[in-house]
C-alpha cells in the first residue's frame, strides 16, 4: 500500500482528494492537512509515501516544500494554477493535476506512482534489498503487469537512469525499467554500489580502470561527476 497525504489549505479540496485515496485499492490515506508545516513533519518521519500538494499555500508555497522535503516521498501537485507546471516537474513531481481534478485523472497520476514505488510496495512478500537485508539480489519490474526480473547484485556492472526509467547493465544484457534512480540508490547496498554521477551509480568491484574523470567498467565508459569526485575519490584511497 502507498501512504497518501493530502495537503491544501483550502479543507473541501483535500477532501476531494481523500474521497479518491479511500476508494482506490493499492492507496491508504494516512490523512489530510491544511498545514504544509504538519505535513513536513510526517513526510521527515519517514511516515509518507505520496503527497498530494496544493501549490497556493499562504504560509509555505508548495514549490517551498517540494525544495524543503528534499525528495522523500513522491509528489503529485493540485492546483489551478498550470503556469506552475514547468516549476514542479523541474523538481521531478510525478504529475501535476489541474482543479477540479477528476476521479480518471487522479487514478492515471497515481498509477504512474504505482510504477515508480520500490517493489516493496506493490507486490509485497517479493524480496527486495535495503540497506539492512541480507538480499544479495534484487528484483526489478519488467514490461508487462505481474513480470518481474531477478537480478543478481554480483552481475550488476552499472546503472544509467534518465528521468523515470534506468537501464541496468549486467555483462550479458541491459534491463530497462520505469524507476527513477533516486529510488534505486536507497535499494543497491553500499558499498559496493556508489552512484558516481548525477545519471550513474556503479559497482566499484566492476571498474576496470579509472582514468582522469572516468571510469572504465568492461566496454563502457562513465563520468565522474564533478558533485561526487571528491568523496569517490577520497573512498578509493582509502
Amino acid at each position: 500500500m502507498i501512504r497518501c497525504l493530502a495537503v491544501d489549505d483550502e479543507a473541501y479540496a483535500s477532501e476531494i482528494i481523500a474521497t479518491y485515496i479511500r476508494k482506490t485499492p493499492f492507496l491508504e490515506l494516512v490523512g489530510t492537512t491544511t498545514d504544509p508545516f504538519a505535513a513536513l513533519s510526517m513526510v521527515q518521519d519517514g511516515k509518507v509515501d505520496l503527497v498530494f500538494l496544493d501549490i497556493q499555500m499562504p504560509e509555505l508555497t508548495g514549490i517551498q516544500f517540494l525544495k524543503i522535503c528534499g525528495g522523500k516521498c513522491k509528489v503529485i501537485l493540485t492546483t489551478a494554477y498550470p503556469e506552475y507546471a514547468l516549476d514542479g516537474f523541474d523538481l521531478d513531481v510525478v504529475d501535476y493535476l489541474l482543479k477540479p481534478v477528476s476521479y480518471e485523472r487522479f487514478y492515471q497520476a497515481v498509477s504512474k506512482v504505482q510504477q515508480l514505488m520500490p517493489v516493496l510496495h506493490e507486490a509485497p512478500g517479493l524480496p527486495v534489498a535495503d540497506p539492512g537485508s541480507s538480499n544479495d539480489f534484487i528484483f526489478i519490474k519488467g514490461d508487462a503487469k505481474n513480470k518481474f526480473i531477478k537480478i543478481d547484485f554480483k552481475d550488476i556492472l552499472f546503472v544509467e537512469g534518465l528521468k523515470n526509467y534506468v537501464s541496468i547493465y549486467t555483462a550479458s544484457q541491459r534491463i530497462i525499467t520505469y524507476q527513477t534512480l533516486r529510488d534505486l540508490e536507497t535499494i543497491l547496498p553500499c558499498p559496493p554500489f556508489y552512484r558516481v554521477h548525477k545519471s550513474y551509480i556503479l559497482s566499484i568491484e566492476k571498474i576496470k580502470m579509472i582514468d582522469g574523470n572516468a571510469v572504465f567498467i568492461a566496454e563502457h565508459v562513465i563520468p565522474i561527476g564533478e558533485t561526487y569526485r571528491d568523496s569517490f575519490f577520497k573512498m578509493i584511497r582509502e
